[in-house]
């Protein structure tokens, strides 16, 4: 039995879409920590709620960050993703100005894969 609060409903259409984004540091470099993980979720959950959209999902590591991301059909994901990679990057340079001469302290979305997947299929990706 398919559960119903998966999917979002509008006016005359059910959905469930979601965005599997990553955002990788320059070079992969190890620089984030759990400061610039605090900033980065703060920014990925408003920046999604600006747009109709839901964070599901936010996993850090040192060099990456993982955003399982739910939006509405209508809206074109690279929308969310260009202003994702604007925003995170742009806190990062102001509250860490100090870090400024090396590069790599900016997150940027190095790939983002689009899936739509019912309910019983997510546990396949896991």
């Amino acid at each position: 039995m398919v559960n119903t609060e998966d999917y979002r409903t509008g006016r005359h259409c059910v959905f469930g879409t979601h965005a599997h984004l990553v955002f990788v540091t320059k070079y992969r470099r190890n620089v984030l920590t759990g400061q610039h993980h605090d900033v980065l979720r703060g920014v990925f959950a408003k920046v999604c709620a600006d747009f109709g959209a839901t964070l599901s999902e936010c996993n850090e590591d040192d060099d990456h960050v993982h955003l399982l991301v739910e939006y509405p059909p209508q809206m074109a994901v690279s929308k969310p993703v260009n202003s994702l990679k604007g925003v995170a990057s742009r806190r990062l340079k102001q509250q860490y100005v100090d870090n400024q001469r090396r590069p790599t302290q900016h997150a940027r979305p190095q790939t983002h894969l689009t899936n739509s997947l019912r309910p019983e299929d997510r546990n396949l990706h896991r």
